[in-house]
C-alpha cells in the first residue's frame, strides 16, 4: 500500500513556523496583514475567503476585507488595487478570480504590485518563478506541491519528474520549481503523444489535468511519488482528484489524498507568503 502524503502534518508544521515569524514581526511593530479583494458573491470565493481568514487568525495574521459589487467598473477596481499597493500596512493582496466578464483580467491582475502578490498572479511574479528570483511569489497551489515534497523528505535532485498540465496556476510554475530543485522535468498536455507511457517513466508525478480520475493504472508505476492537485466534484457530491486513488494506492510508493492533500496546504502557503512579504518590506525600510 502506498504511503499517504496527508496535508495536515504539513499544515501543522508550517503554521508553527508562521506563528513564530508573525510574532517576531509584531515585536518590531509590524502586524502582517492580508487584504482580500472579492468582486461579487461567488460561493466558492466566499468559502475560500472564510478558510483563509480562519487560517490567518490562527497564526496571527490580520485580514482586511475589500468587498466590491459585481458591477464595479474596471477603472474603479484598478483604483482599489492601487490604493492597496500604496498602503504600507497591507503586506499581501489576494484577488479572487475569475473576475466578471466586463473586466479585463490581465489589466487588473497586473495592476497589483508584485511584492504584494502573495498568490503569484502577476506577470512579474511568474517571471520571478521562471527566472528563479525572489520577485513576487509563486502561485500558492504550485508552492503547496513543493511544501509537501519537502516536508516528507522527498529529494528532487536528479529525479525524473513529470507534470501533467501546463497552466500558469500549477503546471508551468511547478515545472520551473522542480527544475530549480535540480529535477529533470517533462510537461505533459492535451497534445502529448502516449501520455501514459511518459507518466510511467516519472519518479515524481504531479497531476493537474482538471479531469476526474484521468490518471489511472496505465499512467502509474511502482516506486512513484504522486502529487494530485485536482479537485473534482462527483455526482454524489463527494470530492475526488485527477488521479484514480484506488489504482494509485496499490501501485505507487506514495500519493496525496483528495480531499486532505494539496488543497489543505495551499491556504497555509498563502499566509506564509503574507508573512514573508511583511519581512521583505521591513528589510527594505531598514
Amino acid at each position: 500500500m502506498a504511503q499517504v502524503l496527508k496535508g495536515a502534518p504539513v499544515v501543522e508544521a508550517m503554521n508553527e513556523a508562521i506563528s513564530r515569524e508573525a510574532a517576531a514581526l509584531k515585536t518590531r511593530g509590524v502586524e502582517p496583514t492580508l487584504a482580500i479583494v472579492r468582486v461579487g458573491e461567488r460561493e466558492d470565493d466566499i468559502a475560500y475567503e472564510r478558510g483563509a481568514m480562519k487560517r490567518c487568525e490562527k497564526v496571527g495574521v490580520a485580514v482586511r476585507q475589500v468587498l466590491l459589487p459585481a458591477d464595479i467598473s474596471q477603472d474603479d477596481l484598478v483604483k482599489e488595487i492601487e490604493t492597496l499597493n500604496r498602503d504600507k500596512k497591507v503586506h499581501g493582496v489576494l484577488l479572487f478570480r475569475p473576475l466578471p466578464k466586463h473586466i479585463n483580467d490581465d489589466a487588473v491582475r497586473n495592476a497589483l504590485a508584485p511584492q504584494k502578490d502573495v498568490d503569484g498572479i502577476t506577470d512579474l511574479s511568474l517571471a520571478g518563478v521562471f527566472a528563479n528570483t525572489d520577485t513576487g511569489f509563486a502561485p500558492c497551489t504550485a508552492q503547496a506541491c513543493m511544501e509537501i515534497l519537502e516536508h516528507y523528505g522527498i529529494g528532487l535532485t536528479g529525479k525524473k519528474a513529470v507534470v501533467v498540465g501546463r497552466s500558469l496556476v500549477v503546471g508551468k510554475p511547478a515545472a520551473m520549481m522542480l527544475l530549480a530543485r535540480n529535477a529533470t522535468v517533462t510537461v505533459c498536455h492535451t497534445r502529448t503523444v502516449d501520455m501514459p507511457a511518459v507518466c510511467r517513466e516519472a519518479e515524481i508525478l504531479i497531476v493537474s489535468a482538471g479531469r476526474a480520475g484521468i490518471v489511472d493504472k496505465g499512467y502509474l508505476a511502482p516506486g512513484q511519488i504522486v502529487i494530485d492537485v485536482g479537485i473534482n466534484v462527483k455526482e454524489d457530491g463527494s470530492l475526488c482528484g485527477d488521479v484514480n486513488y484506488a489504482d494509485a494506492e496499490g501501485i505507487v510508493a506514495a500519493v496525496t489524498p483528495v480531499p486532505g492533500g494539496v488543497g489543505t496546504v495551499t491556504t497555509s502557503v498563502l499566509v506564509k507568503h503574507v508573512v514573508q512579504a511583511a519581512q521583505k518590506q521591513l528589510e527594505a525600510q531598514a
